[in-house]
């Protein structure tokens, strides 16, 4: 659902504001991760889950580390959140369920 809501699931995505593949990871958080390359969907998978997964033991919610990925923890911490991410949260939960429910019937 990160993936999806992240990238659309194009590996070569870079955003305006230097995010980079996959799961948008910025350089200085990818580098902390270990991936040296952004766009390798392996390392990004696998640095972008590992953060995610800090990020929800840090929060302890699934909503706040949502927030965290996507404006950054500075934001949690200070209790801004930016427009884009009050429509990312949601947007991620949506997937998430919709993946979720893919193959049942």
């Amino acid at each position: 659902a990160v993936i999806q809501a992240e990238s659309g699931g194009d590996p070569n995505a870079l955003s305006p504001k230097g995010a980079a593949g996959l799961m948008q990871l910025m350089p200085e958080t990818a580098a902390s991760l270990g991936a040296d390359d952004r766009f390798d969907p392996e390392q990004n998978i696998a640095s972008g889950t590992r953060y995610l997964r800090g990020l929800m033991d840090q929060f302890k919610s699934t909503e706040v580390a949502l927030w965290a990925y996507n404006a950054g923890p500075q934001a949690v911490r200070q209790g801004r959140m930016p427009l884009e991410t009050q429509e990312y949260v949601p947007k991620v939960l949506r997937l998430r369920r919709a993946f979720a429910g893919v193959g049942e019937r």
